[in-house]
């Protein structure tokens, strides 16, 4: 598509985000919503309608050439992608469920479940590239590392004895072949017919072969053209890309190369441009502003009497004075401050008696908050809605109107350049020109008014120090670089480097009987197509973009469960992959013997830590986590020490903060050997991943099969195989394609295709996950935070709803 295709498309999702911000923001607040149900239906369209923007908004940013226009796009993108995530949130405080089923929805709005798909934003993989330190650190651990022996030492003797086996196996299928053919050759000579009917009957036994064949082929194709013209099969034509998307991903690819010029050459103008405006304006504006402060000083003077202080540079130094205001309202503005500071600050009895009153008044109002929560449901306040008015305002006032017939290849545009580097250059200025001032106005001081000045200085500097300093952490290895630091980590096996796995390949099938269920008061399995999504939304989103990480709601750590095979793994390096992050490895089983004692586990966890904020983002993985809160340690377990990290571990995820794009990702097959509670302290999102339902394990079987290098024809029934492999993990379905999809295999697929017999064998020998062990996990997630306010929300519906059909029946009888 062209450049004009996508800046309308662009202004078609900013023209659906005005309404939506006109609709969240209306002139007049919303009233609060009784029904539960009616205002999760709202929460919902939202939802699905703001993912539909993010959706558009991703494709342009992708292919937009306008290096200005992208700036622009990438801040709408990412206040979508954090009110997205705000929605969520309110979901799972509404719903009481880290899952929901919108199948309603998008009957209504007409979409299917791929548009309901949350995309991983493409710049993503942009900010891949793993920096080259650790690139190097992984090559080399590699090279040092002793490689095992492929081939055992073997005497002669054993050597011998091997081909003479391997020798006596071969004649021996030899002999039995030949065997074979002679015993085929003399039923042939023994069962001839000499004469006119013996040939008579070959005749007719080679054309009942042969229009037996014919008349097979025949309706076999007669068949595929049914399935075809019925819509059941994809015609084959239609399997390979045709021409026009393979030309249309090839100018993609161009657009994407030519994206990158276009962004060069912007950063080059924008260094020029920067130096020039230095060279030009930097002494008028310097000039400019000490004016305008002297001519503050003077009006302040004659105001008030006095000198005003300055503004601290943390407050913003000389940006407060050019804002609008007289020389009064600053200086009230500054004394109110200084007031609250020191009414913060009361002592002895009376300000005992002022925090009690203060904290008398905060209870009544949390009571009264929650009796307005009580009487309706409100949306929640948003930290991305006034960015995202921002930034539609910027689009309205400059680029929905603006003429660009005459620029056709896309350029920068050199005037914007100036407007952006001139606020730049203003704030460097105003920085020096502050120190200048500050001491400009100290003599002034000192000259006019010294006894007065002296005092107020002196009485806000006791002021100043008499606040409480903060204990800064202290740094074990300050004296250490950062690539000595990753290098020791990656020789003990803590720093790892990420399978190369996208989310994409984790498969599964969409839930299309949520809703109904639920509406029936039964709540369904999630499919892996829900647990995708929620990964999406937990992990990959936040890691992936510094200003939503920042800004949304702080997702310090995530526990996935579930049996063995379900993925779980895969699932933690698929968010390394996909966000470049990179995987720190704190596995009871990993950390077993390594940096032995108290001190040793302070410096491991110390260093694992300052790394993973250096190189952020950073995913510390936990396998087997449910080792770390053992009720009973095994006995074969005990010389391990898998509850080492069970004290510090929570303590270092204090120290995450907003800016710091560190996840911690637990992953457990058995969490009912753990203890519960310390359990969900440490994790604020648990997952409950199942095993697969029928139609993702139609699709595993499909997908895995074609990833192998298997062919699936019609010879291959893979609706009783999904039937028959129910219970089964795509664990299970890896270890049984492998075994049987070998390289022989693959190429003895054109005599014989595969058929679903082949895979029951090998899938027999395995154990599936049993209907037990699902409800034991559902009734253990039953017990977690989450899972108590649903059934406690269930409960209450029950009692509102038994009441109302009392009353009925006492009316009846009365009638």
């Amino acid at each position: 598509m062209s450049q004009r295709t996508y800046n309308q498309l662009w202004a078609d999702a900013q023209l659906e985000l005005s309404r939506l911000l006109t609709e969240e923001l209306p002139a007049e607040p919303h009233r609060p919503e009784k029904d539960r149900v009616v205002f999760f239906q709202r929460l919902v369209m939202l939802y699905v309608r703001y993912i539909q923007i993010f959706r558009k908004l991703d494709e342009v940013y992708d292919q937009v050439v306008h290096p200005q226009k992208r700036t622009v796009i990438r801040a709408t993108l990412e206040g979508v992608m954090g009110r997205v995530l705000e929605l969520k949130n309110e979901m799972v405080q509404n719903e009481f469920s880290e899952y929901h089923y919108m199948d309603d929805v998008l009957h209504d709005f007409k979409l299917t479940p791929a548009d309901l798909e949350i995309p991983i934003p493409r710049y993503f993989k942009e900010l891949q590239e793993r920096k080259t330190m650790l690139t190097e650190i992984f090559k080399m651990v590699e090279v040092t590392e002793s490689p095992e022996p492929l081939a055992k030492d073997m005497s002669q003797e054993e050597a011998i004895k091997l081909i003479q086996l391997a020798e006596r196996a071969r004649q021996g299928r030899l002999r039995a072949k030949l065997n074979q053919e002679s015993r085929n050759l003399n039923r042939i000579y023994s069962s001839k017919v000499h004469g006119a009917a013996a040939t008579e009957l070959a005749a007719v036994c080679i054309q009942k072969v042969w229009k037996g064949y014919i008349q097979r082929k025949r309706v076999k194709i007669a068949r595929k053209e049914e399935m075809i013209f019925l819509g059941m099969v994809m015609d084959p034509k239609y399997q390979v890309p045709c021409p026009a998307v393979v030309t249309a991903q090839a100018n993609e690819a161009s657009t994407r190369i030519k994206r990158e010029d276009r962004n060069a050459d912007y950063q080059k103008s924008a260094v020029a441009v920067t130096n020039q405006l230095q060279d030009v304006e930097g002494l008028d504006i310097s000039k400019s502003m000490k004016d305008q402060i002297r001519q503050w000083f003077i009006e302040c003077r004659d105001a008030t009497g006095l000198f005003p202080d300055y503004p601290e540079d943390e407050a913003g130094g000389s940006a407060l004075l050019f804002i609008e205001k007289t020389p009064t309202q600053l200086l009230e503005e500054i004394a109110a401050k200084e007031e609250e500071g020191a009414s913060n600050k009361p002592t002895g009895k009376d300000g005992k008696k002022e925090k009690d009153k203060k904290k008398e008044k905060d209870k009544n109002k949390k009571k009264e908050n929650e009796e307005e929560e009580e009487a309706g449901l409100k949306m929640l306040p948003s930290a991305f809605l006034s960015d995202l008015q921002v930034e539609y305002k910027t689009f309205v006032d400059f680029w929905k109107t603006r003429n660009e017939s005459s620029n056709f290849h896309q350029r920068h545009e050199v005037e914007l350049i100036k407007e952006e580097k001139r606020k730049v250059i203003e704030a460097k200025i105003r920085v020096q020109v502050d120190e200048q001032m500050r001491q400009e106005l100290a003599e002034l001081k000192l000259a006019v008014d010294k006894d007065k000045g002296g005092k107020a200085n002196a009485k806000k500097k006791k002021g100043a120090k008499s606040g409480k300093k903060k204990k800064k952490e202290k740094d074990l290895t300050a004296n250490r670089t950062l690539e000595s630091l990753c290098q020791e980590l990656v020789e003990q096996g803590l720093l790892k480097r990420a399978n190369n796995v996208r989310l994409q390949d984790y498969r599964g099938d969409y839930n299309y009987l949520g809703t109904t269920l639920r509406q029936n008061d039964i709540e369904p399995m999630p499919s892996l197509w829900d647990v995708r999504q929620v990964l999406t939304q937990y992990a990959i989103l936040p890691l992936g973009s510094q200003p939503v990480h920042e800004k949304a709601t702080l997702i310090k750590a995530i526990l996935l469960a579930g049996p063995s095979g379900v993925g779980k793994k895969m699932l933690v390096h698929a968010i390394c992959q996909e966000t470049g992050a990179n995987l720190f490895d704190l596995s009871p089983l990993n950390t077993a013997g390594k940096y032995p004692g108290k001190s040793g586990l302070a410096m491991m966890l110390h260093m694992v830590f300052k790394v993973a904020r250096l190189l952020q983002p950073s995913v510390i993985w936990i396998g087997d986590a449910e080792k770390m809160f053992y009720k009973k340690v095994p006995k074969e377990e005990k010389e391990l020490d898998p509850k080492r990290l069970k004290k510090d571990m929570p303590k270092s995820l204090k120290l995450i903060k907003g800016e710091d794009r560190v996840l911690i990702v637990g992953t457990t097959k058995d969490p009912l050997s753990a203890d519960i509670k310390s359990l969900c302290k440490m994790y604020s999102k648990i997952l409950l991943i199942p095993r697969p339902a029928y139609g993702s394990r139609y699709i595993l079987w499909k997908h895995l099969i074609r990833k192998q290098g298997g062919v699936v024809t019609s010879t291959l029934d893979l609706s009783s195989l999904t039937k028959i492999s129910d219970g089964y993990t795509p664990g299970h379905m890896v270890q049984v394609i492998q075994s049987i999809v070998t390289k022989r295999r693959i190429l003895q697929q054109a005599n014989s295709p595969l058929t679903a017999v082949e895979f029951i064998a090998p899938l027999a020998k395995i154990c599936p996950v049993f209907q037990t062990e699902e409800d034991a996990l559902k009734n253990w997630y039953a017990k977690t935070p989450l899972g108590k306010k649903r059934a406690q929300a269930a409960t209450e519906k029950g009692e509102e709803q038994a009441p109302v059909k009392s009353k009925d029946a006492k009316k009846k009888g009365k009638k």
